[in-house]
């Protein structure tokens, strides 16, 4: 044997049998001694809340990286916690579309919705987590980080357009009165749309990421997010006062007089100060749990409010317990089933979506890496960006086949990496096995179904308010020059307006004949102008791809490029180190601004 040699030339190599037999002892060590199980990680500091005056203990927790080892107990409850930051943006947009607001389907449907967004969410997620090499490819499904995924926030205000839309048009069934009956057909074609549509994204995955971001740069993202935010605070606020159905007009009579409904324990008129106050407390304790809360409150300081809203429902008499004791006991994806169709109509609105979904999971994508204190550009991190856009696509479509709307990558978990300083990807799988959980279980859907309206409104509104900040931030990149101001306020002038006067386009065609094609071309111009963001998105995409810089603009543009490119070596080379050495609040801090 040589002297450079590192094994004897006759080694035995590793059959399945000794790796199979490695596999069960590492698992057994995990399970039975104390440090597989707890290790020496300090769990008091996820509990200790920030109490002022209170003497606070310099040290930082450990930092857990991609693939190290991890206690088990460490890994599950992180994990929970995960999971409880996701739970209140994952049963959202179910809860909003399925109901008096949507397309009015029965309590079991909804049930089931809820559900099955849960289950998909956490299945979808390990997708991403996992990270799967295409052979013979250079191309990857998934990231490979903590990188979960949950019902995108952007369709709302495109579905509640569209159902309206449904409803005028007689694609979905009324009563004699007006009053909207439930349509499943429209619940069918909206997934069955966002199915075919999905493959927009799945395109733009094969497109370099310098080339998306310089083709949807801040300039278009920005007020697109800012506009879907302000579109779905409108849907929080009804709810706020009571609820966002047919009770939101306060009619002065029938079935609706009172909000839900006049059956409804507690019901009251839309608007009364009890409904207000309720929705208060949850906003309020969200306020609390920022301010006095220890980190692991914090990350999950909204589902803390919608729990403290729930109690105080509960106690005062508004929850129907009907529906959560005629619940099955277990449920799972395809327990109901949707007719999937493609509306045409909602062809260019979804494309949209998925455009915006493209350029969100760039920036999810790049903050989880650096909380993650991976490289942030070179070739595995735009492996990363690819791997990911391709995997929110495929979502999509297999989201669409289990019968949820479109997904997209959350960012809100990176607050959690940065809280918890760990981006092990142990936590990810356990967070998906807790949403899993949650979702087969169906009292637990239940439960979230009954929420009274003011308790979800307190809540979304908080949610949906961030969408908002989350756009405004993004818009703050761009250099506020002459050129750039204009292409702004020719993009939001429409925007603004589709928003507050959303039936301004509804009576330009008085087209009235038997074409059906060409009426649905009609509808999806009029859906089109009607959704604020998508007008928005239009508008500044082409004037940002046609308006030249002038000679001043072209100077600021320049050293505004070079400061970036200094602040973002900066970042990319340094934050990983610095992160350490900040406290939770700051390193949550800089997280979020990544995240944008």
């Amino acid at each position: 044997m040589s002297e450079d040699a590192i094994v004897p030339a006759n080694a035995r190599k590793p059959t399945f049998g000794d790796r199979a037999s490695n596999l069960v002892r590492r698992i057994v060590k995990k399970f039975t001694t104390k440090h597989g199980l707890l290790g020496d990680y300090d769990y008091g500091f996820l509990f200790l809340p920030n109490i002022p005056f209170m003497k606070k203990d310099p040290r930082a927790a450990p930092f857990f990286g991609l693939n190290d080892q991890m206690p088990v107990v460490l890994a599950l409850l992180l994990g929970f916690q995960h999971a409880l930051a996701m739970l209140a943006g994952i049963i959202t947009p179910p809860l909003i579309m399925s109901g008096q607001g949507g397309v009015n389907l029965s309590e079991g449907e909804q049930q089931y919705l809820v559900s099955t967004s849960l289950i998909v969410c956490g299945i979808l997620s390990a997708v991403q987590i996992t990270r799967f090499h295409i052979r013979g490819t250079p191309y990857h499904i998934g990231t490979g980080l903590i990188s979960v995924v949950g019902t995108s926030f952007a369709i709302i205000p495109v579905a509640s357009g569209a159902f309206k839309q449904m409803y005028a048009n007689g694609f979905c069934p009324s009563a004699a009165d007006g009053t909207p009956l439930a349509c499943p057909d429209a619940y069918g074609a909206i997934i069955g749309t966002a199915a075919c549509c999905a493959l927009v994204e799945i395109l733009i995955s094969f497109m370099p990421p310098r080339f998306i971001q310089k083709l949807f740069p801040p300039i278009v993202t920005g007020p697109t997010v800012m506009l879907i935010g302000v579109t779905l605070i409108g849907v929080g606020f009804q709810n706020w006062a009571g609820g966002n159905g047919p009770c939101a007009a306060r009619p002065t009579d029938g079935f609706f007089e009172l909000c839900p409904n006049i059956a409804a324990p507690h019901a009251l008129p839309w608007g009364s100060a009890q409904y207000i106050g309720l929705g208060f407390s949850v906003f309020v304790t969200i306020l609390l749990c920022e301010r006095f809360g220890s980190p692991i409150m914090k990350s999950t300081s909204v589902v803390i409010g919608l729990l403290t809203g729930c109690i105080i429902g509960g106690a005062t008499g508004y929850f129907d317990r009907s529906g959560i004791d005629a619940a099955p006991s277990a449920s799972f994806i395809w327990v109901y089933t949707f007719k999937l169709q493609v509306y045409g109509p909602l062809v260019l609105p979804l494309m949209a979506i998925y455009i915006i979904c493209a350029c969100e999971a760039i920036g999810d994508i790049t903050a989880t890496c650096d909380v993650s204190r991976l490289d942030v550009e070179g070739e595995l991190f735009d492996s990363r960006i690819q791997g990911g856009i391709l995997a929110d696509g495929i979502n999509g479509v297999l989201a669409a086949l289990m019968t949820i709307t479109p997904m997209s990558t959350f960012a809100q978990n990176n607050g959690v990496i940065a809280l918890t300083r760990c981006a092990n990807r142990s936590a990810g799988y356990c967070c998906c096995l807790f949403l899993i959980i949650m979702g087969v279980f169906t009292k637990f859907a239940a439960s979230l179904v009954a929420i009274p309206g003011p308790v979800l409104g307190g809540m979304t509104t908080f949610l949906f308010c961030a969408v908002a900040v989350a756009g405004m931030s993004i818009t703050s990149k761009v250099p506020f020059d002459r050129r750039n101001r204009f292409i702004l306020t020719a993009a939001m002038s429409l925007g603004y307006g589709a928003t507050l006067i959303p039936n301004w386009f509804s009576y330009t065609f008085t087209y009235a004949g038997d074409n059906r094609a060409l009426q649905g071309f009609l509808d999806a111009i009029v859906l089109v102008m009607e959704t604020g963001f998508a007008v928005t998105a239009v508008v500044a995409l082409i004037l940002n791809l046609s308006l030249p810089y002038d000679v001043e603009d072209d100077t600021e543009a320049i050293r505004a490029t070079e400061a970036d490119a200094q602040v973002a070596t900066f970042t990319e080379h340094d934050t990983g180190v610095e992160m350490s050495k900040q406290t939770p609040e700051v390193a949550e801090k800089n997280v979020e601004d990544l995240a944008v």
